[in-house]
């Protein structure tokens, strides 16, 4: 298959052209460790307001700041906590995402009017290209709002036609970065870096992304609706939608019933369950929790001809509780 004129491999060359056009404020969609993200300069309140126009983001969803180095860094935040310090030594570069006190060079657009600003440093590709810029960048997940996030060039192409775009081949996580805040420590978003990893760091002061949406749920009850922003990128609105329902099942009794009674459905399959499925209707997701992790959201975007997706939940443990998140997430019903 020919690569779109506006999609160009990851090279020298390349990436000091999209850097320019980062620099200028214009757009880049780049891939990431994580999923493919849609670049801004984060000090150009014109250029992340393109951010917002192209994905079709609501306001109050704040955006993630990425920076290339610890001096990138004191431009977008006001202070580091000891706490922060330490998970930055030992988890960045990578998919970790923490909230800080944001410096007033962040416009308010991108922290969605908070006095926080999220941060991460990427690994590879990205990290050099917002070097090569020499700003931080604004980086949203490239895919318009509520789709299922990008994997690779491709998705951000089905989504974004026009945007430029760097390709660095599959995302090697394929889930967004896992989101922490101090004060208490707690988990907003469950992401790449599981609750096991950062327990030594968060402790008891640590919160699951389920009791974080309980509060969340009761401090919205006192206030108008949609008044209070999200706290963290990927937690207050639908998201991962798929173009056709998805059904989302706790059991396996429950989803092989549908299923016979619904030959038309596509199943979402770990390699355990596929033997129990035709071939044709089945959307493979690997063997390994990493493997479904990893392909969860390109499942999400199949091509393959089927009224309804049927995916079974997965163990809400480790990578675990970052997948049913965004399934639950994604599900138009859960049985």
């Amino acid at each position: 298959m020919s690569r779109a004129s506006n999609v160009h491999p990851v090279n020298p060359r390349s990436l000091r052209a999209a850097a320019a056009r980062l620099r200028r404020g214009e757009l880049v969609a780049f891939p990431t460790e994580t999923v493919y993200g849609l670049g801004a300069n984060a000090l150009n309140v014109r250029a992340v307001a393109k951010v917002f126009a192209a994905k079709g983001r609501p306001a109050g969803n704040p955006i993630i700041v990425h920076v290339s180095d610890r001096k990138m860094l004191r431009r977008v935040v006001r202070n580091v906590p000891p706490s922060a310090t330490k998970l930055i030594a030992r988890y960045w570069p990578g998919p970790l995402t923490l909230i800080l006190p944001k410096n007033s060079l962040v416009p308010s657009l991108v922290t969605a009017g908070l006095d926080t600003v999220a941060v991460r440093m990427p690994e590879g590709s990205a990290r050099e290209l917002i070097r090569l810029a020499g700003v931080p960048v604004a980086a949203p997940s490239a895919n318009r709002s509520g789709r299922p996030s990008p994997t690779t060039a491709g998705h951000v192409v089905q989504d974004l036609p026009r945007v430029f775009v760097l390709d660095g081949g599959p995302a090697a996580h394929g889930l967004e970065s896992t989101v922490v805040a101090f004060d208490p420590p707690r988990i907003l978003r469950h992401g790449a870096i599981t609750e096991e990893d950062l327990g030594e760091f968060l402790r008891k002061g640590i919160r699951t992304g389920a009791r974080a949406r309980r509060t969340g749920k009761r401090r919205a009850a006192s206030r108008p609706r949609g008044e209070r922003p999200a706290e963290s990128p990927g937690t207050k609105y639908r998201h991962y939608a798929p173009s056709r329902p998805l059904i989302l099942f706790r059991r396996k009794s429950p989803l092989f019933a549908y299923a016979e009674a619904h030959p038309d459905a596509l199943v979402l399959c770990p390699g355990w369950l596929a033997p129990f499925f035709a071939a044709s209707r089945v959307v493979p997701l690997g063997d390994s929790i990493e493997e479904v992790a990893r392909n969860v959201f390109a499942a999400l975007r199949t091509r393959l001809r089927g009224t309804e997706l049927l995916v079974l939940a997965v163990p809400r443990r480790g990578l675990g509780r970052a997948v049913m998140d965004r399934l639950e997430r994604a599900a138009t019903r859960i049985v």
